[in-house]
């Protein structure tokens, strides 16, 4: 029921769940020392009024819980409203049992600690003044308690003992797993504003990418059609005609990616993609990247059963996947390993070169808009951080290691939840 709320609401509605298994501890700790006082130690106490005051506590403890199946969310308004309940009952039990003079009066504490845990300070300062004045109230108007034996005092010091270690034990069990409920939930928004902020970045990138390649269109076609007249100006030179052939193919290439930027730009997922298997696509995308750098020399190694799970095709994955392969052969043009390992439900990828490697201060920072360790003109610190933006929509992570024997590590894991397709 949980899984579709916001963090500040699924947090409020753990808290919740908690605060009515506290109190399902505090109802049976009430029946069990109303047996005790009655037929252990013959107190003659008012059981009809203490009775109802139970049985209406365990009556909104069962539509509380019944509540919580309801998808309306659990807010704070609603969390300080039961603390009230709480305090209300408890009060209520007192002003029948003794009021300021029974041992489990400080349980009124209780409620409050619960509220500075979970809730925010103007709602804790209002339940602390709501328990100073019910304690108040209970040492003028109150039943005074029945007298057992002569050994009142003892009885009165046991039963603060025994108050003391119920009261720690929740405190230390319940208060703190609600404190953590909250941290959790900080971190939460926390992640979430700076996945905000990261998809803010590609957006403006991707608007800026789309001008780009708007404004450069009409340039490059005017470049092919200038080294296609160059290449039959210099027929006569085989070296210039090379050189020129070179180039035209280079212009085209730009061109190419343009088109398939402009094709695939705001397309849903069903229409940027097809279906394929796992190790198809991965063999796909390493062809791809050969056509595009052939200078390289690369040997794939894939490890999962067969056959592979279908996953659809996504060309923003392709084109992370082509990112780091870019990186890995930039730094290693000799040397790039990729491995791949897969089951039912995770995909591994871990592209090596044997590059210059890694400093703590490349660590930490790759992956950042705009952070490069090339030479100036020759990136723009964009291909790691598109890539690692692109995984993490799909649930997954980037992580860059040093490997033995000098180089670096790309290790991509990617659930794939999110590709899988049964057709």
């Amino acid at each position: 029921m949980l899984v579709n709320l916001s963090p500040s609401s699924r947090s409020s509605a753990l808290n919740l769940q908690r605060l009515l298994a506290l109190r399902g501890v505090a109802i049976f700790c009430q029946v069990l020392t109303v047996l005790v006082a009655v037929y252990g130690l013959d107190m003659p106490l008012p059981l009809p009024e203490v009775g109802i005051i139970i049985a209406a506590f365990v009556a909104l403890t069962l539509l509380a819980w019944a509540r919580l199946k309801l998808p309306r969310l659990v807010t704070d308004q609603e969390l300080f409203g039961h603390l009230l309940i709480d305090v209300t009952a408890l009060t209520a039990l007192l002003y029948f049992t003794g009021g300021s003079a029974n041992p489990f009066v400080s349980l009124l504490l209780l409620p409050l600690t619960i509220a500075a845990a979970a809730l925010p300070g103007a709602y804790s300062w209002a339940m602390a003044a709501i328990c100073v004045a019910c304690y108040s109230l209970l040492m003028v108007f109150y039943v005074p308690l029945p007298h057992a034996h002569n050994n009142d005092f003892n009885l009165h010091v046991l039963g603060m003992w025994f108050n003391f270690m119920l009261s720690a034990g929740l405190i230390a069990y319940f208060v703190v797993k609600m404190g953590n409920t909250l941290r959790e939930r900080d971190q939460r928004l926390s992640e979430a504003r700076e996945s905000a902020l990261r998809d803010e970045r590609l957006v403006a990138l991707g608007t800026l990418a789309a001008g780009a390649a708007h404004e450069l269109g009409t340039p490059l076609a005017t470049m092919a059609v200038l080294t296609k007249e160059l290449e039959q100006d210099y027929a006569a030179l085989p070296e210039m005609t090379g050189k020129m052939r070179i180039l035209r193919d280079q212009v085209n290439r730009c061109k190419s990616i343009l088109s398939t930027m402009a094709s695939s730009a705001g397309q849903a997922r069903a229409e940027s993609g097809h279906a394929v298997a796992l190790d198809d696509y991965l063999e796909d995308v390493l062809k791809q990247w050969r056509n595009m750098r052939p200078a390289i020399t690369v040997q794939p190694r894939w490890q999962g059963p067969l056959p592979a799970p279908r996953i659809v095709a996504e060309q923003t994955l392709t084109q992370a996947i082509t990112n780091i392969l870019n990186n890995a052969a930039d730094a290693s043009p000799d040397n790039v390993e990729v491995e791949g390992r897969w089951d039912a439900h995770e995909l591994s990828l871990e592209v090596f070169d044997r590059g210059m490697g890694l400093t703590p201060t490349t660590q930490a920072r790759a992956g950042e808009l705009l952070f490069t360790t090339k030479e100036p003109g020759q990136g723009l610190g964009l291909g790691l951080f598109l890539a690692n933006a692109t995984i993490s929509r799909f649930g997954g992570s980037v992580q860059l290691l040093n490997r033995e024997g000098g180089g670096a590590c790309t290790r991509v894991v990617l659930p794939l939840s999110n590709l899988k397709t049964s057709t």
